[in-house]
């Protein structure tokens, strides 16, 4: 990749290529968690968070009825940082002068001003739309004079609040590679190869990070094998994408014997979020948010198509990596990421824990810099994924800077499309696997409590 090509696809900030494109898409910018009292105290009196995403320094913060109000950070009189506003229940009131705004951004008041003054009516702070999803508020933040997409009926928002649970974190390195590890469906061979098994009874669906301890659908030989043993056993697999109205379905094909093979289909949407199967009846959908060109919050929805999640517990499993209030890493480059050369040698692959497997994507992630240079790159088949995202996402770039509508969630005229997607990773025979999966996901969603099931319409993967 050219360098000039590498700026054009990591840059997000106000007034950059791919800054506008991403701004096609709803955008997190907060967990409803980080305003819960019982977890930040300071949420109590004040629920007022400053945000950045994307270069933007925001503010987040509910009235006293709870909407959300998301406003430009720095106040339109003279620029003073509304972070440190009076929050005063109808609105939020800037200590330099008392200028007041509410939720939408509209001057209630001017108090300094003489008496009939109408400077109020004339003034508004840039306000961005905003809604709660999943567990996460979500806002729009393109142009004032642009309507916003409908928001995607993916099964981590189709859920109800009891089977899902979200949290995030925040890695120092640049969205792009941060979406690239995720959707590499070579890496999970060697980056989360444990070199040891457990039995399958010690493992829940809950356990954080374990996510290739569980077992894989079906059997070979009439026994259930966890996935990592299959990813460590069978680690060269056939590689195949396809176009979807959200992104690319993604397959991982290994062969195990003449009359099995192993299947793992994961989701890519379009432009920074991954679909992939923790469980047989659990699934994680990642997204990647700019913080700037430098730093990127993930966040993770886990959804249940069986019984309700534990939110608590999955949240205090977490916690042992993550530090609030702004859901920090525990780990990272200034302790090596836990890294223990003996561990390399007789537990995992890359020696950096058993139980948090999100530290070994970090490693990945932000071990290539703040900025990966591509220009020194040396790309193979197994890279084929990667390849064809970037092609698709210089081509949206370039669609948005003619004036065009990005494509995926961003097009309004897809919006009915935006459901599933479906995900499987699963023992399979070998020449029917394409049919075998989607009887599973059939399966799947006709036995979760909340998954209504139409035979006479297509699957969501069919859409």
């Amino acid at each position: 990749m050219r360098a000039e090509q590498n700026e054009l696809l990591t840059r997000v900030g106000p007034g950059t290529a791919c800054g506008a494109l991403l701004r096609s898409y709803w955008q997190p910018v907060a967990l409803v968690d980080e305003f819960d009292p019982s977890l930040d105290p300071r949420m109590d009196q004040r629920p007022l968070k400053p945000v950045r995403v994307m270069g933007l320094d925001l503010l987040l913060f509910k009235d006293a009825t709870g909407a959300w109000g998301l406003l430009d950070r720095a106040c339109p009189h003279r620029g003073a940082d509304l972070a440190f506003g009076r929050h005063e229940g109808d609105g939020l009131r800037c200590p330099f002068h008392g200028w007041k705004f509410d939720v939408t951004g509209k001057c209630l008041e001017t108090p300094a001003e003489p008496t009939g003054s109408k400077l109020c009516d004339r003034v508004r702070q840039r306000s961005y739309p905003v809604l709660e999803r999943s567990g996460i508020v979500f806002a729009w933040l393109g142009q004032e004079s642009t309507t916003p997409p409908p928001f995607p009926e993916f099964d981590c928002f189709a859920a109800p609040a009891s089977h899902t649970f979200a949290f995030k974190g925040l890695w120092n390195a640049n969205w792009l590679q941060a979406f690239e590890v995720g959707i590499d469906p070579a890496h999970p061979s060697f980056l989360h190869r444990f070199l040891n098994d457990v039995a399958l009874d010690e493992v829940g669906d809950n356990a954080a990070g374990k996510q290739f301890r569980s077992a894989a659908a079906g059997e070979i030989g009439g026994e259930h094998w966890p996935m990592t043993r299959i990813m460590r056993e069978f680690h060269q697999p056939e590689i195949s994408h396809e176009t979807k109205p959200w992104g690319m379905q993604l397959t991982a094909l290994r062969p195990m014997t003449p009359e099995l093979t192993h299947v793992r289909v994961t989701q890519a949407i379009f432009p920074q979020t991954f679909v992939i199967p923790l469980s047989e009846t659990l699934t994680i959908t990642q997204l990647h948010v700019p913080v700037d060109d430098t730093r990127t919050y993930w966040y993770s929805i886990f959804t249940s198509f069986a019984g309700p999640v534990d939110k608590e517990a999955m949240r205090n499993q977490r916690l042992q990596y993550i530090s609030l209030p702004d859901y920090l890493p525990k780990s990272g480059r200034h302790n090596g990421w836990g890294f223990d050369p003996q561990e390399q040698r007789t537990g995992t692959f890359l020696g950096m824990g058993e139980d948090d497997i999100n530290v070994h994507d970090q490693w990945a992630v932000e071990s290539m810099g703040a900025i990966q240079d591509r220009t020194r790159e040396h790309l193979g088949t197994s890279d084929k994924v990667i390849i064809a995202n970037r092609r698709v996402l210089q081509k949206a770039i370039e669609t948005v800077q003619a004036g065009g509508v990005a494509p995926g969630v961003a097009d309004a005229c897809l919006a009915a499309s935006m459901r599933g997607p479906d995900t499987v990773d699963g023992i399979a025979p070998a020449g029917t696997w394409s049919t075998w999966w989607r009887e599973q996901v059939q399966l799947k969603r006709q036995r979760a409590p909340w998954c209504q099931v139409d035979s006479s319409h297509p699957a969501p993967t069919e859409a």
